[in-house]
């Protein structure tokens, strides 16, 4: 059974990174590791004893990483706003691949809008997301059906986006990291339409 010691979530994990967890141990798959859940990306100061929340995290994280490599090949996250690209990359900073498949859903970037942006030579792809969630947003970005996942049990779920994305190859707008914080907007409220 693989360990998250035997993965680069290891780590992420003695650091207290790995936040609210719908998943955090083997998938369907032998060797893989999966991980649902959050990431805290900046801890807030803490005084004495007191436990306080991060002060910044990246949210509905889908990842896995094979037992006994060093990097995650494809990792998925929601990011309230496109400057907090630059934390996430610098959290994960060697555990990420030139050749891995990241995908970072903001909130506050065009909704027709699709970028790829490069953080120091790791690629990843920038999408909008306004009320859906990462999950169902992979699942139409990479042509899967939810009814053939259903039967699947989270890990199983996780191995097919997994598949799915790291075979993804589509073309973005390549932008720099400067150039996406220029064109980002206002971080906007999800639930200002939502009925009460």
């Amino acid at each position: 059974m693989t360990s998250i010691a035997e993965t680069p979530f290891g780590s992420l994990d003695a650091e207290g990174r790995l936040l609210n967890a719908v998943l955090k141990g083997p998938t369907d798959k032998p060797g893989r590791f999966g991980y649902r859940g959050e990431i805290a990306l900046k801890f807030a100061q803490q005084f004495a004893d007191e436990k306080r929340p991060p002060e910044l995290t990246t949210e509905q994280v889908i990842a896995v990483a094979d037992a006994g490599k060093p990097t995650i090949p494809f990792l998925a996250a929601y990011l309230l706003s496109f400057e907090h690209l630059q934390a996430l990359a610098e959290v994960l900073h060697g555990k990420l691949t030139p050749e891995g498949k990241y995908f970072a859903f903001c909130n506050n970037i065009d909704l027709l809008s699709k970028y790829r942006v490069e953080i120091g030579d790791v690629p990843f792809y920038v999408l909008p997301l306004d009320e859906s969630t990462v999950y169902n947003e992979l699942l139409e970005l990479l042509n899967l059906d939810k009814t053939d996942l259903k039967k699947l049990s989270v890990g199983g779920k996780t191995d097919a986006v997994a598949e799915a994305a790291l075979k993804f190859d589509a073309k973005f707008d390549p932008i720099t990291f400067a150039q996406g914080v220029e064109r980002m907007g206002p971080i906007r409220n999800r639930y200002e339409h939502r009925p009460v």
